[in-house]
């Protein structure tokens, strides 16, 4: 198959760089969208390890943001980064038509790629998932990561299905947050599709059987130990990979303490501990109590001291 290149970061076999974040999506203390917030988070993930951004996905709070705020999203942070790295646009629904429209839009946005998760609650066939991933992979020129995450939309994508999106040639990449090892070796070992843990936990176990790289929710508070330890994993250190992989226990646990699949609330916590604000989230999420914030911050005080 035919490998794009997708951004800044873009190169055979990394199409979409290798350490990208699941950017947030700030909003102002009335809840509206923060542009000018987003940029400047763009800035900062750029500036601390990042080569591609994530923008539009679940922890960006896509299932509540508008179409309109999605594009402006992407413009924002296409001009503020679009140089540097790799921009990604979530354009994924269980909509098929819907998510065409939305990937037209993150095109016409600037967006470099796009991310198409798995049609969540309508459970399709793998046949429909199939039709669905082509489709949308047809709609652009963008190169595609499909979004594989069982725990969201009940179904997975199967390995035969995966080894023939693999076909198509837009489709390049896989976010996997399935975390089943075995089979995704078996979809790196027969096809050319870029793997990249889609579960911060996981990601040096990932490497270690061939995928690049990682979209991390961690990486907002610890970017520079993301990409030290990929780096180190990618160049067969493997020693000094699981020196930083347990080094970031702590932040694992960190994110753990908002409840499971709310990485999201965790990050923009950790942020403001940061010092940075990105606002809270938007219902049905809701924001850290200060319980878990000071648990948060005792965890990431492991790691040394809060910046």
């Amino acid at each position: 198959m035919t490998t794009l290149t997708a951004g800044p970061a873009g190169r055979p076999g990394r199409p979409f760089g290798t350490v990208l974040a699941a950017m947030v999506t700030p909003f102002t203390a009335t809840g509206a969208l923060d542009l000018d917030a987003a940029a400047a988070l763009a800035v900062r993930l750029a500036d601390n390890g990042h080569d591609g951004l994530v923008v539009n996905g679940t922890t960006g709070e896509s299932p509540t943001t508008t179409d309109a705020e999605k594009e402006a999203i992407v413009r924002a942070v296409v001009e503020a980064v679009g140089d540097r790295i790799t921009v990604v646009a979530g354009v994924g629904t269980f909509d098929t038509a819907h998510s065409i429209a939305a990937a037209k839009a993150a095109e016409k946005a600037g967006a470099h790629g796009t991310l198409v998760v798995t049609p969540y609650y309508s459970r399709p066939q793998q046949e429909g998932l199939l039709a669905h991933f082509a489709a949308v992979a047809d709609a652009t020129d963008l190169p595609v990561m499909l979004y594989d995450i069982p725990p969201r939309s009940v179904v997975p994508i199967n390995p035969d299905t995966l080894l023939r999106l693999a076909e198509h040639p837009r489709i390049t990449a896989v976010k996997d947050a399935k975390g089943d090892l075995y089979l995704g070796s078996q979809v790196i070992a027969q096809s050319d599709l870029a793997y990249y843990s889609g579960d911060d936990p996981l990601t040096l176990p990932w490497m270690s059987v061939g995928a690049v790289g990682v979209v991390s929710i961690v990486s907002h508070i610890v970017g520079p130990h993301v990409r030290a330890m990929v780096d180190a994993a990618a160049g067969g250190d493997y020693v000094t990979a699981r020196s930083i992989h347990e080094a970031l226990l702590p932040v694992h646990r960190a994110m753990s303490r908002t409840g499971g699949g709310s990485g999201l609330v965790f990050a923009k916590a950790a942020l403001r501990l940061q010092g940075f604000g990105v606002g809270d989230p938007r219902l049905p999420q809701i924001p850290a109590t200060s319980t878990q914030t000071e648990q948060i911050a005792r965890d990431l005080d492991e790691i040394g001291p809060l910046r």
